[in-house]
């Protein structure tokens, strides 16, 4: 038969395995096997066997050398006296592949994963190995027996499909417990993890510790055939998913050039916007960049860069993780809608698949409109790439992140990005608050455009808003405060460059820091005429950044413009001037920017401007948080900020 070993196995089943020619092959295969119950690898088991050769592999029998599951040996003999016994029920055929599979099951460890080969063998042979689909096949194996599919022709007995049963979930187990967390989120495997740390490991010299596209996706593929998964396993597919859509490579093409003998002599990428998408053999382990490396370990960025040797003999990039993203829909469909949270008052986002949602917009989605009590949305630690919007229907939120330093929302929109004429600063948000009655905790919100113009981290344009223990971050226009409601901002960290803090909401900054990152203006208020108070920062710490010298507090985008600082601390960045009238002469007179005992080496009353004011202790009270945000202020009745 002129085909190789493999394609020989994996035919499609037919009556072609009743012949004599498979009757031969199936001889060769019970004389290459050892007595432990494997094969060795790389032997095209279908070309004839001279009496010499027959000789030396039955002095072999005995020994335990070269024994392994790499390239497919066992599973692929075993698969193939499975499909010539069906025809030809031998006996022999039977105890050959009840002894292979015996060998499979020694061969695991007690965490579950496999060596590359059994007896173990030095070196990086040793590690749980996914390479090559190594311990996906024998799970596959596992898997036919201890649901007892007609998949293979011989069954074991009762017994031996308990200890299959125990074995496959154990390498289950061990599939989830090597699933890489990059940066606290779950992605993908490495083709060999450390037997004892589990972690991706090096093998061959061009084999470093990394993401592998292409064993990865064989791997979801056989948790996805599960029939009844657990939480943890929908969580492993979900995120490996994520992994593989973020991971894809578009627009790029493989060559190669053939010789007269089919041999590949070279590869080459090119461009093409029409190729398929592909998915690279090896990534990094902290951001995913594909890498290539030569004999000599070291990695270069493209495989240009290697020698022929190993860029012509190697898969560098594979396709078929395709095929998990096209069966992923079906999948999802079948197993995912069943999870909805079990209290749809109290939810959690996690980007590693353990909460009730991935994505915090998706929790705000399915929140329910106009709800009668708080909705609490926890979201776990986690780097969330994506624009947020608290629309007017989903009032009584609070997003309540895990840590702040740890619990990021990021987006990196800015003015000429969005490109949709003067009015584009407004659709730059990273999040949006439309919805009254809303918390944000222990959160860091970034726009991470960079000094590039106009970018907002933070819109709220609500009422009764608070914004406790975050970081909000940027460079202009970080913090827009909209609308005609109040805002409470306690215990913030706030930075920017120009107008950071801007807007004609009324909003009250208790302990906060603002931190200026160029030579600008903090704040731009565009209070309306008719509203008693706009900003009031009390009992902050206003800070810069090296080389800032000249900072104004306020300038007024609007001329009725409402600012005061109260018992702040004023670092020496402070233009001792103040404030500036934005080039408008009429706001000298119908703006109110103020200050009462404030402190620092930036705080120098007799210099700032003619037309700013020094508060009086007699009408410092009026800047209470009561009188401020307060809509009950002659009554006891607890303010909405006093919930918190």
């Amino acid at each position: 038969m002129d085909k190789s070993w493999e394609k020989i196995v994996n035919q499609k089943e037919s009556n072609w395995f009743g012949t004599k020619e498979a009757k031969v092959i199936a001889e060769n295969v019970l004389i290459y096997q050892r007595n432990i119950g494997g094969w060795p690898k790389n032997i095209q088991m279908q070309k004839p066997i001279t009496k010499e050769k027959k000789e030396q592999l039955l002095l072999l029998k005995k020994s335990n050398k070269d024994v392994t599951t790499d390239n497919g040996a066992t599973y692929q003999e075993m698969l193939y006296l499975s499909k010539v016994y069906r025809f030809r029920p031998d006996e022999r055929y039977k105890k050959a592949f009840l002894k292979g599979l015996n060998y499979l099951l020694k061969a695991q460890y007690n965490n579950g994963g496999w060596p590359q080969f059994y007896p173990l063998k030095k070196g990086y042979y040793t590690h749980i190995t996914y390479n090559d689909d190594s311990m996906v096949n024998i799970l596959n194996v596992l898997k036919e027996i201890k649901d007892s599919t007609n998949y293979f022709s011989i069954q074991p007995s009762k017994d031996i499909i308990k200890k299959v049963e125990i074995a496959f979930n154990k390498g289950i187990e061990c599939i989830l417990k090597t699933q890489y967390k990059q940066n606290g989120v779950l992605t993908a495997w490495c083709a060999q993890h450390d037997r004892n740390t589990l972690l991706p490991v090096k093998a061959r010299a061009y084999e470093l510790p990394s993401l592998s596209g292409a064993e990865s996706a064989n791997i979801v593929l056989l948790l996805m055939r599960i029939e009844k998964p657990t939480k943890e396993i929908k969580q492993a597919i979900k995120s490996a998913v994520s992994w593989l859509k973020k991971t894809k490579i578009t627009g790029l093409r493989e060559d190669r050039i053939y010789n007269d003998k089919g041999k590949v002599i070279s590869k080459k990428m090119v461009l093409d916007k029409n190729a398929p998408p592909i998915w690279a053999r090896f990534m990094e382990l902290d951001d995913n960049t594909p890498f290539f490396c030569d004999r000599d370990g070291i990695k270069k960025a493209t495989l240009a860069e290697i020698g022929e040797e190993r860029r012509n003999g190697y898969a560098w990039y594979k396709t078929f993780p395709q095929e998990v993203l096209d069966k992923y829909p079906s999948w999802k469909k079948k197993h995912i809608k069943k999870d909805k949270p079990t209290d749809s008052f109290n939810v959690i986002v996690a980007k590693d698949g353990s909460g009730d949602y991935y994505s915090i917009q998706e929790a705000i989605n399915n929140s329910k409109a106009f709800p009668d009590k708080r909705i609490t949305i926890f979201i776990r630690n986690g780097i969330y790439s994506e624009k947020v919007k608290l629309h007017k229907w989903n009032p009584k939120i609070s997003l309540i992140g895990e840590s702040k330093e740890n619990t990021i929302i990021t987006n990196n929109d800015y003015f000429s990005k969005i490109g949709l004429g003067r009015n584009s600063t407004f659709y730059t948000s990273t999040l949006l608050v439309e919805a009254d009655n809303t918390i944000l905790k222990n959160l860091t919100i970034k726009n991470t455009a960079g000094d590039i113009g106009q970018a907002i981290a933070l819109t709220i344009n609500s009422n009764e808003v608070a914004v406790i223990n975050c970081n909000l971050l940027g460079n202009q226009d970080t913090l827009y405060t909209s609308g005609n409601g109040k805002q409470f901002y306690k215990d913030c960290f706030i930075e920017g460059t120009t107008d950071f803090i801007f807007g004609n909401a009324t909003a009250y900054f208790y302990n906060c820091q603002i931190n200026s990152k160029k030579d600008s203006y903090i704040t731009a208020a565009s209070t309306n005429k008719e509203t008693k108070f706009g900003y009031v920062f009390s009992n902050c710490k206003l800070t810069a950044e090296k080389n800032v010298t000249k900072v104004y507090l306020g300038r007024p985008w609007r001329i009725h413009a409402k600012t005061v600082f109260i018992n702040c601390i004023l670092h020496k960045h402070i233009e001792p001037k103040g404030w500036h009238n934005w080039s408008k002469k009429e706001a000298e007179k119908t703006t109110f920017y103020a200050e009462f005992k404030n402190s620092g080496k930036g705080y120098q009353p007799k210099k700032r401007v003619k037309w700013s004011y020094q508060i009086k202790d007699s009408d410092v009270k009026k800047y209470t948080l009561k009188n401020v945000l307060g809509k009950h202020k002659k009554s006891s009745k607890k303010e909405w900020y006093e919930i918190l």
